[in-house]
């Protein structure tokens, strides 16, 4: 349908010059170091950490502020939550994102170089503007695809988080979420704190 066909022409232009950039620079002997910068902008653990930090501190003093923080960086309405809510809003976006933005892009530049990574954060970054009702099947189309080349990544991320103690319990509070990757970070992040988290509905 429409949405497959502008996801993969969208995937080709973002794709594409990675791809050649990977071709031209991995046989030189200084192109790691150029290819590592340019693979930089593909994920951002330091911007995560700082902004789960800022909510954390904001709770201590404001929770309006605290609730303004978190809305950039979880998609569901905060004007309401509770502190706890709040808290834990920000461990679970905190858990998915250190799939989303720090282990995939990595994953995948090793496997595909850095065209890998590229594809991998064009998806990522699609679903979060289309993957919703509203965007019909544009949407549809980003979420599967995004969740399909989240599978791994979601699972190695949660395996790695949650103390291998833990794993037979991880593989059961992971499927307590309707997403098919989402369950896995976030389920090994409250195993590995001791900690229950919770989301309205």
């Amino acid at each position: 349908g429409s949405g497959a066909f502008y996801w993969t022409l969208g995937a080709l232009l973002f794709t594409l010059p990675a791809f050649l950039l990977d071709l031209l620079l991995r046989p030189l002997a200084w192109g790691w170091l150029l290819l590592g910068l340019l693979l930089k902008p593909l994920f951002s653990l330091r911007m995560l950490l700082e902004e789960v930090a800022a909510v954390e501190r904001a709770l201590g003093e404001d929770l309006e502020e605290a609730r303004r923080r978190l809305s950039r960086i979880v998609s569901r309405p905060t004007e309401d939550l509770s502190p706890e809510e709040v808290r834990e809003a920000a461990l679970e976006s905190l858990s998915e994102n250190l799939s989303d933005s720090v282990l995939a892009p990595l994953l995948y530049y090793a496997l595909f170089g850095l065209a890998g990574a590229a594809l991998y954060r064009y998806a990522n970054t699609a679903d979060a503007m289309w993957g919703y009702p509203a965007h019909e099947l544009r949407g549809a189309f980003a979420a599967r695809a995004d969740d399909l080349l989240n599978l791994l990544p979601a699972r190695l991320t949660g395996l790695l988080l949650c103390p291998p103690r833990l794993w037979p319990r991880l593989l059961q509070e992971a499927r307590k979420t309707p997403s098919p990757n989402a369950g896995f970070p976030m389920a090994a992040l409250a195993l590995r704190l001791g900690v229950r988290l919770r989301k309205r509905g």
